[in-house]
């Protein structure tokens, strides 16, 4: 998922790209895992596209990434997210839509969005607060506050802490599926 800033904004054509890579593997489905690098899993949505954005296509982009989320979550095997460092926005909207999550210690997480009079449009109140509970998402949205790893653990957020989530996905997928290493 790298773009050339390393910080893998979900911008308008990434969403798309990924939506159709996502429904093009759904044929032949294996188990999926959805990484970043080791500072940004997702920065979310590109803010300054958003902020570029008329009102109806601020609603098309809001539909686009909708698809996105429910085209893994949807997906026929497991999908799962290697976060390692920042998880924010939209970012944490496909993670949230992954079936597994597996973190590095490092990992940050949150919703700024309300620090920046703005809300998902992709399904991450709905998710999160199935995960964790109402009030406490509620808290991580309103306050826009970042948690870690540990904090995220403990709040049934994440799935598990690994040194390597990568290779720890990799591991769970060889044992939800037919992954092998190529």
């Amino acid at each position: 998922m790298q773009s050339g800033d390393g910080m893998n904004r979900l911008t308008r054509a990434r969403v798309a790209a990924l939506t159709d890579a996502i429904d093009g593997m759904a044929t032949d489905p294996m188990p999926l895992i959805i990484t970043g690098n080791e500072k940004f899993f997702s920065v979310g949505a590109d803010l300054r596209e958003i902020a570029a954005l008329t009102s109806p296509a601020a609603y098309e982009f809001s539909r686009l990434g909708q698809r996105l989320m429910k085209a893994v979550e949807d997906f026929p095997v497991p999908v799962c997210a290697a976060i390692c460092g920042y998880c924010m926005g939209g970012g944490l909207d496909l993670a949230l839509a992954c079936h597994y999550r597996i973190v590095s210690p490092s990992a940050i997480f949150g919703h700024r969005g309300a620090a920046l009079g703005l809300i998902t449009g992709w399904g991450g109140t709905q998710r999160l607060s199935r995960l964790i509970g109402k009030a406490p998402a509620l808290h991580m949205f309103v306050a826009a506050e970042k948690i870690d790893a540990q904090s995220a653990s403990q709040s049934g957020l994440v799935n598990r802490v690994a040194k390597d989530p990568l290779r720890a996905a990799l591991q769970f997928g060889r044992d939800h599926g037919t992954l092998t290493e190529s």
